[in-house]
């Protein structure tokens, strides 16, 4: 259900042009209408991976193998190398999966990013902090989604967010070590880049609207075809990708602009989740997921924008852990309003639904819903109108009381 409600247009797009074979680690429902054939293999096990792209080739001519998740960057890559297919070094893209690699290729390489220290201890995780200065950033080397991410402003909270970022960067694979970072204090965007053969074409930058300190839990996203802040960050990007030798496909990177200026956060040469590939689509006209598809099968994509509007998405969370009881949405509104593009619930009445520190934001998550407008302020504003039509209702462990209308933060 996850899959089909975040990834759904990307595959769904990629099968209106080329015919799809799948490795996944279960066997496929909704992608079956998408699918030529399929192998069931652990994508993160490299042997049963490529047992399974062989078995893949033996029925079917292949052009190319790609992925939109994080955790299967390398492995995929390997896998392309093996079937002689086009993709980035597998070395590249463990150097964006490990980030403290990443950090020390961003300096190498002149690109501006934060400063930065690889520690296996709390003791050398307060030391360096203190060198830095507070406030400061802890995370996982290698990890996705924003997990074990904490902001820490002073000495005291440290052993506590040690322990929450160790916990997370304790299943890593590139890594399992913990950065301490500077804070960057500025607005974060991220920028959706396509590159083929080396050459790099920024296509958008995503405005982030990120909040529930001391996480950095992305709670809304915008497109904005004609976003004047795209000449300011676009260079960046692109110094970056080529800092990491990211040769072919398509990358979301992410930056904090800081007194007006870009600085690296980190590159995942992958996709963009959270829809934002699907908000590109609606705003600029350009398929990110079709572009990937045709980098890994070695064509030149198309990146012709066909649309100049704007689109929006609203990440819709409970205000604090508890039971799901009612999610939905004011049908009058719904049925009426053609800029609400969807809206989506991932979690059903019942769901025990738990935040940070004791669960994580994705498994919280209720739901999205997307709205499109001729400027991003517009369609942020159509979210929020969409947003405050919702009843969401949550019951509290602790509380006796029924939840009020509209606790969705």
């Amino acid at each position: 259900m996850e899959a089909q409600a975040y990834r759904g247009t990307c595959l769904e797009n990629v099968a209106a042009h080329y015919d799809v074979v799948l490795i996944s680690g279960a066997a496929p429902t909704w992608e079956k209408e998408f699918l030529l054939d399929y192998e069931v293999a652990d994508p993160t096990d490299q042997a049963a991976l490529t047992a399974a792209g062989r078995a893949l080739a033996e029925r079917h001519a292949l052009a190319g193998v790609m992925t939109w998740t994080e955790w299967y960057l390398v492995p995929v890559a390997r896998l392309a190398r093996r079937l002689g297919l086009p993709t980035t070094a597998p070395e590249a893209l463990q150097g964006c999966r490990n980030k403290h690699t990443s950090r020390s290729l961003f300096a190498r390489h002149g690109v501006p990013s934060a400063a930065s220290v690889s520690v296996r201890t709390e003791h050398e995780a307060l030391v360096a902090a203190r060198r830095i200065g507070f406030p400061v950033v802890l995370k996982p080397a290698a990890h996705a989604a924003s997990m074990g991410v904490i902001r820490v402003d002073t000495a005291d909270e440290l052993p506590v967010a040690y322990a929450f970022a160790a916990q997370t960067a304790d299943h890593g694979v590139e890594s399992t070590q913990v950065l301490v970072e500077e804070y960057l204090d500025g607005p974060e965007v991220s920028v959706e880049c396509v590159t083929h053969q080396g050459q790099t074409t920024v296509v958008a930058v995503t405005r982030k609207t990120v909040g529930m300190p001391p996480y950095f839990e992305e709670l809304a996203h915008v497109v904005d075809a004609n976003d004047p802040l795209l000449a300011t960050v676009a260079p960046a990007a692109v110094a970056a990708l080529d800092a990491l030798s990211v040769t072919d496909g398509v990358s979301h990177v992410e930056i904090r602009v800081v007194d007006s200026r870009p600085r690296l956060i980190e590159v995942n040469a992958r996709i963009a989740g959270d829809m934002i590939s699907h908000l590109v689509h609606l705003a600029t006209g350009v398929d990110l997921a079709r572009a990937a598809a045709d980098i890994a099968c070695g064509q030149v994509p198309d990146l012709t924008p066909t649309h100049s509007q704007a689109a929006a998405i609203r990440l819709i969370y409970p205000a604090y852990s508890g039971t799901l009881t009612e999610r939905r949405i004011d049908t009058p509104l719904a049925a009426g309003a053609d800029w609400i593009e969807r809206v989506r619930f991932q979690r059903d009445a019942g769901d025990r639904l738990v935040l940070p520190p004791d669960g994580d934001m994705f498994s919280a998550r209720i739901g999205y819903l997307i709205t499109t407008g001729p400027t991003a302020t517009v369609a942020q504003a159509r979210a929020q109108q969409a947003y405050r039509n919702l009843d969401v209702q949550v019951t509290a462990v602790t509380q006796t009381a029924p939840a009020s209308r509209d606790h969705a933060a």
